[in-house]
């Protein structure tokens, strides 16, 4: 199930994103609002773009402006909203986006195209482990998606791995599509119950929500936690409700390939440049067929480095590197520029490690400090010293630890009317 655009060269590719952009440009110039007041204010006639080159003339979307405009960015009357969503909030308030029947339709193709780009057909049963309800737009699109693709699909929801493992013994799904951390409960389970990992049918895993490879493609420390104990494949995912669109791996694991009927791709500095080929920047993406609520050169905040070279998937399509870390939560610590997905990294290493959380404050003299919070069941002070030796072994420097009861840790990482956890609470006074 690969779209033949996804197949075409890159310069049928070009030529066929230039002619959606000048859709998007037209209708948002009629529809929105906010794109209407942001075209006037700049002077920007949308007939004169007349192609991706000419993204460069345009102005940027933010977060903030997403937050402080919100209504203002919805292009159709109410009459014609179906679904409501909210996002998690993660980077700052959270964002309400609205959906017409068309943007379902999308979704659901979206996602479709998505799982089978991870080797799953109508032949394959998913298990869901992520909410539906409560807003969240990521459990009804894996839904959708697996209807669009025919595939069967168990709708368990969140946590409990007693719940788990009865849906997985009674119906043998094939896929989970989980948090990668909560695959270890499973294992914990599995192995407390005398349940054999491998005999479950289980077939491999779409990860969602935290990283399972380094910038080399390879698993991280997390991801070899898994693999060695239950021998499934991971498949990593890159998503996120602004862009109503997912970049999932192909078997060949190579970076998340791009869906260019679905959204165009930037890849920028600080100074909103495109960066060489290869580089890491910030994602910034343009929604193609979105019908409620378009967006324009929106800055996700997420750094990321782009593949282009040929995957032998069938597949011409640009690929999308592990995500960095974001933007925002940049650290510079002792003369170190760190990403938090490398502190997880390193924690990732330790079985005794239940849970954590990352503050990140300013110190008196105004430069960035980071505590460690721990939930462990047995803390002991050679713990403390080997965490401390993995953290100055591959990062340089060793930030403040502190042991806690799981449970407290837990109650921070999920904070009132949280839908996923939150693995840095960042308390920096912003410039």
């Amino acid at each position: 199930m690969i779209p033949e655009i996804e197949k075409a060269s890159q310069e049928e590719i070009k030529a066929f994103q230039e002619v959606k952009l000048k859709e998007l440009l037209q209708y948002i110039a009629i529809n929105s609002p906010y794109y209407k007041r942001i075209f006037k204010q700049h002077a920007i006639k949308p007939e004169t773009i007349s192609g991706l080159n000419d993204l460069q003339k345009l102005p940027v979307t933010t977060k903030e402006q997403l937050q402080q405009f919100n209504t203002e960015f919805i292009c159709v009357p109410k009459s014609e909203i179906v679904d409501y969503v909210t996002t998690s909030g993660t980077m700052g308030d959270p964002v309400t986006f609205v959906l017409t029947h068309k943007d379902l339709d999308r979704l659901a193709y979206n996602e479709a195209i998505s799982l089978a780009c991870s080797e799953i057909t109508k032949d394959d049963v998913l298990q869901l482990m992520t909410t539906m309800d409560r807003r969240f737009m990521a459990g009804l699109a894996y839904f959708l998606g697996a209807r669009e693709l025919k595939a069967g699909i168990i709708r368990v929801g969140s946590g409990v791995p007693e719940l788990q493992w009865d849906s997985i013994q009674k119906f043998n799904p094939t896929y989970l599509i989980a948090v990668p951390s909560f695959l270890l409960k499973l294992i914990e389970y599995a192995q407390q119950h005398k349940i054999d990992l491998n005999k479950s049918g289980v077939k491999g895993a779409i990860c969602i929500g935290e990283p399972i490879r380094e910038q080399d493609f390879s698993y991280n420390a997390l991801a070899e936690r898994i693999v060695t104990q239950w021998d499934i494949k991971l498949y990593a995912t890159y998503a996120s409700t602004e862009m109503s669109t997912a970049f999932n791996e192909c078997k060949l694991q190579r970076g998340g390939h791009h869906h260019p009927e679905l959204i165009i791709v930037e890849i920028l500095d600080e100074f909103n440049n495109p960066v060489p080929e290869g580089d890491t920047g910030e994602l910034v993406i343009t929604t193609l067929g979105v019908e409620a609520m378009p967006l324009l050169r929106f800055k996700t905040g997420d750094m990321v480095a782009s593949h282009t070279e040929a995957c032998s998937c069938g597949r011409n399509t640009m690929r999308l590197g592990p995500v960095v870390g974001r933007k925002q939560h940049m650290i510079k610590y002792k003369g170190t520029t760190l990403y938090p997905p490398a502190l997880f990294n390193v924690l990732s290493n330790f079985k005794e490690v239940e849970n954590f959380v990352f503050e990140i404050y300013n110190n008196e003299l105004g430069t960035d400090e980071i505590l460690v919070k721990i939930g462990s069941l047995n803390p002991s002070d050679e713990l403390l010293k080997d965490i401390k030796d993995h953290f100055r072994a591959n990062l340089r420097v060793t930030p403040l630890i502190e042991f806690h009861n799981p449970n407290t840790v837990e109650t921070l990482r999920f904070p009132k009317l949280s839908r996923k956890p939150q693995l840095i609470i960042d308390h920096r006074i912003k410039g």
